[in-house]
């Protein structure tokens, strides 16, 4: 039995080439919009003829932007229907990400020392071998912890306690296990020490025990560093929820149209910061809502908070700035979804927030469709005999994941009109921020609500 997580919580190998050759034959790529009404199409006409050499103001991505997924309970596993499968494989092969992380123990993997010293690789083996299967960079999260390691009895395995910390007393057990891990498996490059600091959360004082979090880190860190010094090791993956400005816990230092950051999440950073004994990157994560569930005004309004919070996080330290997980809500009464055009569309405009920062890294969590998912992913649920399918998001995404990488992006917003796009040399994003038609030039269709198109060079139609 594996957990779903709840909503608050090198280079491509050549077989992958074949995959992208086959896509740069078409003049113009849609990610498969729907708008209202449903099930009407972006037209072709209506990307292409977006201009975007004047009425823009375009900022070049501030540096590398590598984007990653996040494996979770379902996700291409072997017991899937086989084509379904085979077409979510292709996605994900196809420039469907340059990291690929996977959890310790939990979201698709069992109990790896469910007794000391008795260990089980099985089923993380299983997600290894798909990592490199499809010509992923491998990131381990260490997370989460054993029974007996959290008070329980040795050989048994309580899911309902996953997100339980362990004892202060093995912690020394969890660093070991965690070094022991990435021994065995050498394509592990980066460890993100556990997840969201669940578990360490203290009641009494109404603020995170950010203290013995950074004890476990350190111990993690150490222990990793000791038997492979290349692994790159990072933390503290603090959840930063929004609160409304002037609330109890409310930053007065981060905010925005978006509301504010709960400082008590940014007195992890700052104490994990000033104590931790080494780090490679910095993680933090969280969503556009806010705590009580209010959904941002505008797409664009949400994904403000993710360059809000990368900027202030750039002002504390130099290290790389990881979001391990990014929640893109959309506003309110619209549908959201794995397959739904407006989360596709939050998701890209936390990118264009996301470059314009200084991101280095941005994981997408579930890339494999699921109906407990709000947001959006990069193929349906392969659960079903027809799923694996492309999602609105797919195109889009395979197609800004080497530029991003590459430093190429310039990111832009129209002047007076909710469009965002994302330009390189050899081509385009474009993408309607909003649930209404957009006119883009005289005598043509408008771009409908919620589109999203990849234009290209007019000279590479045809190919």
């Amino acid at each position: 039995m594996q957990i779903l997580r709840s909503q608050v919580s090198s280079g491509r190998r050549s077989r992958i080439g074949a995959v992208v050759a086959a896509l740069t034959g078409f003049g113009l790529l849609l990610a498969g919009c729907t708008s209202a009404p449903e099930g009407a199409q972006t037209s072709d006409a209506a990307v292409q003829s977006v201009e975007l050499s004047q009425g823009w103001d375009w900022q070049p991505q501030a540096g590398r932007l590598e984007l990653g997924v996040t494996h979770t309970q379902e996700s291409l596993d072997a017991v899937e229907p086989a084509a379904a499968r085979d077409r979510g494989l292709q996605i994900l092969a196809g420039l469907g990400a340059i990291w690929q992380d996977q959890h310790l123990m939990g979201f698709g993997t069992l109990n790896p020392e469910p007794s000391p010293g008795v260990y089980d690789w099985s089923s993380l083996d299983t997600r290894m071998r798909l990592v490199r299967d499809t010509g992923g960079r491998t990131v381990l999260t260490a997370c989460c912890a054993p029974d007996w390691m959290k008070g329980g009895d040795p050989g048994t395995t309580d899911w309902s306690r996953l997100e339980v910390a362990p004892d202060p007393g093995h912690f020394d057990d969890f660093a070991a296990l965690t070094a022991l891990t990435v021994e065995r498996y050498p394509q592990i490059e980066r460890v993100l020490v556990w997840n969201e600091l669940k578990g360490f959360f203290n009641d009494d004082q109404n603020r995170w025990d950010y203290e013995g979090y950074t004890a476990l880190y350190n111990k993690v860190y150490t222990a990793v560093k000791a038997v492979r010094p290349d692994v790159q090791v990072g933390g503290p993956y603090a959840p930063v929820t929004s609160l409304a400005p002037g609330a109890a816990n409310a930053s007065t230092e981060v905010s925005g149209a978006w509301g504010a950051a709960d400082q008590r999440a940014l007195d992890i950073v700052g104490y994990w910061l000033a104590n931790m004994v080494g780090a490679d990157f910095i993680a933090v994560d969280g969503p556009t809502q806010s705590r009580d569930g209010e959904r941002p005004t505008g797409v664009e309004t949400g994904a403000s908070k993710f360059a809000d919070l990368t900027t202030w996080v750039r002002r504390q330290t130099l290290l790389p700035v990881w979001w391990a997980e990014f929640y893109a809500d959309v506003p309110g009464g619209v549908r959201v979804g794995p397959a739904a055009p407006a989360s596709t569309v939050a998701t890209l405009a936390a990118l264009g927030a996301f470059a314009r920062s200084g991101v280095s890294v941005a994981m997408l969590w579930g890339p494999q469709g699921s109906s407990g998912l709000d947001y959006s992913s990069l193929w349906t649920s392969s659960v079903r005999a027809d799923g694996g399918r492309p999602t609105p998001l797919t195109a889009a995404w395979q197609w800004l994941v080497p530029r991003l990488a590459a430093g190429d992006v310039e990111v832009g917003r129209a002047v007076g009109k909710p469009l965002l796009a994302f330009r390189a040399p050899d081509g385009a994003v474009v993408v309607n921020l909003t649930g209404d038609p957009v006119e883009t030039a005289t005598g043509r269709d408008p771009l409908p609500a919620w589109a999203v198109g990849i234009q290209r060079p007019r000279q590479a139609v045809g190919g």
